[in-house]
């Protein structure tokens, strides 16, 4: 698998953040078996995050070893606090050109994400 950076090995070539209790068992699923049937390797995280959890190391890496990144930001995406700053990361990667990052709206209209307004702007305030 080529590298977008010579430096660095690409495990992955998706990695894909999702809300679980959201998105798991419906499109995260359904995405992830799909892009896995045509021997696309993604790494989707399947454990239960408690509250106070921390992003494990596994995660860090995953995030820095693939090439790209899905987001499916759905209703309830920016409640949690786990989400969003694993999406800091995500984006803090793509800034430096390691990552292309593709969001998913799924049952959320993208300017309520944008312009912060409905369950996106309570959850930011």
């Amino acid at each position: 698998m080529a590298s977008s950076s010579p430096s660095r090995l690409q495990n992955y070539d998706v990695f894909v953040s999702f809300r679980g209790k959201d998105t798991r068992r419906k499109f995260a699923s359904h995405l992830y078996t799909a892009l896995r049937y045509r021997n696309i390797i993604t790494f989707k995280y399947d454990r239960e995050i408690e509250a106070g959890d921390t992003i494990s190391d596994e995660i860090c890496q995953a995030i820095q070893d693939s090439r790209f990144v899905v987001v499916i930001i759905s209703e309830n995406y920016a409640t949690s606090k786990w989400c969003l700053e694993e999406l800091r990361m995500i984006m803090d990667f793509h800034t430096e050109d390691m990552s292309r990052v593709v969001p998913i709206f799924y049952g959320v209209d993208p300017s309520d994400v944008r312009h912060q307004r409905g369950s996106f702007d309570t959850a930011f305030q």
